[in-house]
């Protein structure tokens, strides 16, 4: 089965739950939902775009400065393009980013 790889931006924790979620999920006899669909995913959050700085006692002297917008990757199984709703929050990164599947290269298998 080929894989691609896809890394979105959502505008909050909420809409990126909401379309992870639209993949389709069951319920088991507990009432705890689980994945129906075949798909890898990692919620990053909010990541950080620039570093804080910090003292040698660890104390904050700089801040981090964090993105706005709430971060999830993909890994996309059997899947050519990007799943109905999902390509508008696509971003297409020139660099691996700061996450990686098992080393699998974003670069040479994204979506």
């Amino acid at each position: 089965m080929e894989i691609k790889l896809g890394k979105y931006e959502f505008k909050s924790e909420e809409q990126a739950l909401e379309k992870i979620k639209d993949l389709g999920v069951d319920t088991d006899f507990e009432g705890n939902e689980y994945p129906t669909h075949k798909h890898a995913i990692v919620l990053l959050g909010h990541i950080i775009l620039e570093q804080g700085e910090y003292n040698e006692n660890l104390e904050e002297i700089k801040a981090p400065v964090l993105s706005d917008k709430y971060h999830v990757d993909v890994v996309w199984n059997g899947l050519e393009n990007h799943p109905y709703g999902w390509k508008t929050y696509s971003v297409d990164l020139e660099s691996e980013g700061m996450h990686q599947f098992a080393g699998v290269s974003y670069l040479e298998n994204k979506m």
